[in-house]
């Protein structure tokens, strides 16, 4: 399944910050860009995981216009990472 993330930029003293803005309170981090979508995969990989062990559903996700008007989000890149949360989701039913 394909999540947008938001990548704040890092710096030489801070990492990249990641959120998932259609998953609430799934986040990240990671000392390059390529370490923060990393361990963006992981952490919604975990947290979808929970989601489900709780009973609680993965939200729908909203467009990319909406979150780039978020302000909460101005300066931050866009990025797209694929996680299998499948499995999570048991079978379908037939």
């Amino acid at each position: 399944m394909k999540f947008m993330i938001a990548l704040e930029p890092g710096t030489e003293t801070n990492a990249w910050g990641v959120a998932v803005p259609d998953v609430p309170g799934c986040f990240s981090a990671g000392d390059t860009m390529e370490e923060a979508m990393e361990n963006a995969r992981q952490a919604i990989e975990q947290h979808v995981e929970v989601l489900i062990e709780d009973g609680a559903h993965i939200p729908a996700p909203r467009g990319l216009a909406h979150w780039q008007a978020d302000p909460d989000y101005a300066g931050w890149v866009w990025a797209v990472v694929d996680v299998p949360v499948e499995k999570y989701l048991g079978s379908p039913a037939n």
